[in-house]
């Protein structure tokens, strides 16, 4: 591309091949050219123009809409017939300003009633769901159910041995914090010893089921809905009903039983971990014996607190893998919504 001036008018020598998926000349060297102030019109040269496309519509649009906002004629006579038509055909018919889809902000009840809609529809799928993760479990009972027992317990063996460093490291910590504010408080009435009560029984009938659920609902839980979201969108959960099989029975049921049967032995694991944590600080910050310590602690738990920490924390160990595995169902057929 060649810029010459001839007067007042400014002559563009367009040369050579002007395709997209060739490296085509910028418009800026024009533009500079467009606002000396003894332009008065535009054309151009293309005696040895060779092949184009919308690569060279394109320059030439550009250099109509700069023309446009500096006044300046745009000369369209010395161009191809194809191009003249087609830069007219562009002009002819300008974006309608409201031609655009514009996004109206709804009412308030509008957005309640979506709010009500969605909260009802995601209630009777999880209704759904819960009704045929009992149903599958009624006919793994009866023997009916399309289960494996080698896949629970390979289940089994994620979230159970593999949750232990993880588990024993926070409900180690959660003894630790509990065993210090004791100590911190109860120090001032000469009362230190039952830094050991404290420990025990908040940890056994809430703390050590309560943050083992927790862990299990950030590494348990969204590994299977991972692993479920996954397989549906490769598809896999409509092949296992193409021939017929249950995805509850067969994919679900394991992981629910797995959990179920687990999370128990992980919470009496936690308490004990738990206990651990606040001899620590017992022993190294107040004037307490292991003996002391240990007499204290089993003294403090009853059987009803020992019985009611396993109940909730087998609860808790349900209602994470049924969310893990109704949020894997539920997912969408692309990769991107798995996450």
């Amino acid at each position: 591309m060649n810029i010459s001036r001839k007067g007042v008018t400014l002559d563009v020598s367009l040369e050579g091949d002007w395709l997209v998926k060739q490296a085509l000349p910028g418009i800026e060297a024009v533009e500079k050219e467009l606002k000396d102030a003894s332009t008065k019109a535009l054309e151009f040269e293309t005696s040895k123009l060779g092949r184009w496309d919308s690569g060279l519509l394109a320059f030439l649009v550009a250099c109509s809409d700069s023309c446009n906002q500096l006044q300046i004629e745009f000369k369209l006579d010395s161009l191809p017939e194809g191009v003249r038509k087609l830069i007219r055909l562009s002009q002819a018919v300008p974006e309608k300003e409201d031609a655009r889809r514009q996004e109206q902000p709804g009412s308030l009840f509008h957005s309640v009633g979506e709010v009500a809609i969605q909260a009802r529809s995601g209630m009777y799928l999880a209704m759904s769901f819960v009704g045929e993760a009992v149903l599958a479990g009624f006919n793994m009972i009866r023997g009916r159910a399309q289960f494996r027992w080698s896949d629970t317990f390979v289940v089994m063996q994620e979230v159970g041995p593999e949750a232990l460093g993880v588990v024993a490291l926070i409900n180690f910590l959660v003894g630790v914090i509990l065993a210090f504010v004791g100590a911190v408080q109860l120090r001032q009435f000469g009362a230190a010893i039952y830094v050991a009560d404290l420990v025990a029984i908040g940890t056994v009938r809430e703390m050590g089921a309560l943050m083992t659920g927790i862990i299990l609902s950030g590494r348990t839980g969204a590994a299977f809905a991972a692993q479920l979201g996954t397989m549906k969108v490769n598809e896999e959960i409509d092949a296992f009903k193409t021939f017929g099989i249950s995805p509850i029975e067969f994919l679900v049921l394991p992981r629910i039983l797995a959990l179920l049967l687990m999370m128990p032995l992980l919470v009496v694991f936690a308490d004990a971990i738990a206990l651990f944590g606040g001899y620590v600080v017992s022993v190294s910050m107040l004037d307490v014996t292991t003996v002391e310590y240990f007499k204290r602690s089993v003294d403090a738990i009853t059987l009803s607190s020992f019985l009611l920490g396993i109940i909730k924390g087998g609860f808790f160990g349900l209602l994470v893998a049924m969310t893990g595995c109704l949020r894997g169902i539920q997912c969408g057929n692309n990769a991107a919504v798995v996450g």
